[in-house]
């Protein structure tokens, strides 16, 4: 393999002094150097032909074994020093002081094609940051992210990427529901892809110890080479930089919310500078239509991080943000200014959003009530959000509203409950809806056209993860490349694959990893 190594983040920025690979609180550096821990058996169970294509590597370089040793952290390409970044956060809602790169390692920034990526491993074992860990993941977490990250970059979502999956040939002891029964799990290996892996977190550290040399010079580099585009005297590069940062980190929490994505740990050290999803750990997407529904047993009591509050606390994790840039700017105002806009901009964006996805072009005076409506109804009955937005596409603009109903009935987990009321007020929204569509300029094909190229329908749902995750467990990997190869082509009919167009099983309903999970990996 011939990259084009480029380590920008180390070469300009201060680094840990200190390379023993020992726990402790690291002071006025944003890295520290750290070499991942030699697997003892690598095997590769797959790899992103896509990503490798977009660092530079062929798909026959995929093959070798060089791809297989640097990969899985059993060998240091050349020219490279490899790091664990330093950086701070808010873990749900409280402060927790230093965190950092507990369980990954970065091994390179590269270029290519005139962009830059950073290569990171997840997995690759122990750092200055991982606290009581051991810095290294299984492979029941490793399938999830693998697959998930890709399975968001084809639906349009902003996130990191996937290269490569790789078992470590170790064991890994996890006590997957915190109840004091630990096991021994394979472990695995995965290779992220990300302009950066830069969080709120660094910021966040820089302030809160005072080191404000470092955070004037940290946000400069990362104006420098992420935001080249922001120009002008200091103090407005710096809230430019910030509103930039929202803006993108909005757009992100608007893909969230169309495709039913809940991240289930928006703490402020998994937020990217980008507005790219990081950190796939107890994620899920919505079956049944629940604003409350978290997929995080950590977070099974308050909630915090439920999909309906994602937007308010990505509001919230920038307000930590820009706590963290006020000691450059010395001025509230502006920045609350833009923390403001953010939800008033959110709303509108989310209003146009949820129209495109029924297809409506045109907005009305009583856009809020229409959809306010349409979200109660979703939640009479347990009522499966992908399937019901993919079959809209079902409806002509001459149909009645009792034939429209029929063509989202397999949405409904319980269709016995469709009846008297629940049904009255379906059909009352049905109504609304039919006559917003007649009032569109569009034909049906028109409109049918533009639902599917923002309804997916298919989305990586949990138990079709741990049905990936059981046959690997077993040594079979096929499921792991069949989920890819769909969720490569969501917004496709694909119907090869059309068993994966359904509602969770009843199995799915309260098995381990299919309905919640904890941060366990």
């Amino acid at each position: 393999m011939h990259l084009k190594i480029n380590n920008r983040f180390t070469a300009e920025l201060p680094a840990d002094p200190d390379e023993t690979n020992e726990i402790r609180q690291v002071s006025k550096a944003l890295f520290s150097y750290v070499n991942p821990t030699k697997p003892s058996e690598p095997k590769l169970i797959h790899a992103s032909k896509e990503v490798a294509e977009l660092i530079g590597i062929s798909a026959d370089e995929i093959q070798t074994e060089e791809f297989l040793n640097i990969f899985s952290g059993k060998e240091i390409l050349p020219d490279t020093h490899p790091y664990a970044m330093c950086y701070a956060g808010h873990q749900f809602g409280n402060w927790a002081g230093q965190l950092g790169d507990g369980r990954a390692i970065n091994l390179t920034e590269i270029e290519h094609d005139k962009q830059f990526y950073t290569l990171q491993l997840k997995g690759a074992g122990k750092t200055p940051y991982s606290r009581t860990a051991d810095g290294l993941a299984v492979l029941r977490s490793s399938i999830r992210e693998y697959l998930c990250a890709e399975a968001m970059h084809y639906l349009g979502v902003p996130t990191t990427r996937s290269l490569s999956l790789i078992l470590s040939g170790d064991q890994v002891l996890r006590d997957i529901l915190y109840n004091g029964n630990p096991a021994y799990e394979k472990g695995a290996i995965v290779c992220r892809v990300a302009p950066s892996f830069i969080r709120f977190g660094s910021f966040e550290m820089l302030a809160a110890r005072n080191e404000l040399k470092n955070l004037k010079q940290f946000v400069e580099y990362n104006i420098k080479y992420y935001f080249p585009e922001i120009k002008g005297e200091p103090k407005e590069q710096y809230l430019q930089f910030f509103k930039t940062v929202a803006d993108t980190t909005r757009e992100m929490i608007l893909h969230w919310q169309r495709v039913g994505f809940v991240h289930g740990v928006m703490n402020t050290d998994n937020m990217s500078i980008h507005g790219i999803t990081i950190d796939y750990g107890p994620y899920g997407w919505l079956e049944n239509y629940d604003p409350n529904w978290t997929p995080n047993t950590t977070d099974s009591q308050n909630r915090r991080y439920r999909f309906g509050n994602q937007p308010q606390i990505a509001q919230w994790n920038l307000f930590q943000l820009a706590n963290a840039l006020y000691p450059l700017i010395n001025e509230a105002e502006p920045l609350e200014k833009i923390l403001e806009s953010f939800i008033i901009d959110f709303n509108s964006d989310y209003k146009k959003m949820i129209l495109g996805k029924l297809g409506i072009i045109s907005q009305a005076d009583n856009d809020d009530e229409f959809i306010s409506y349409l979200e109660s109804n979703l939640q009479l009955s347990e009522t499966d959000m992908t399937i019901f937005y993919r079959n809209l596409n079902k409806i002509k603009k001459s149909d009645l509203a009792e034939n429209a109903l029929k063509a989202i009935g397999d949405a409904f987990y319980k269709p016995e409950e469709i009846k008297d009321t629940i049904k009255e007020n379906w059909l009352l929204w049905f109504t609304d809806y039919l006559e917003r569509l007649n009032q569109e300029n569009t034909s049906d094909d028109e409109r049918i056209a533009l639902q599917n190229s923002v309804n997916p329908k298919y989305v990586l749902r949990n138990y079709m993860a741990q049905l990936a995750i059981d046959a690997a467990d077993k040594g079979d990997y096929s499921l792991i490349t069949e989920l890819y190869e769909l969720l490569k082509k969501p917004y496709n009919e694909q119907p090869e694959y059309e068993k994966w167009f359904a509602k969770r099983p009843d199995w799915a309903r309260s098995k381990v990893g299919c309905s919640m999970l904890s941060c366990s990996s």
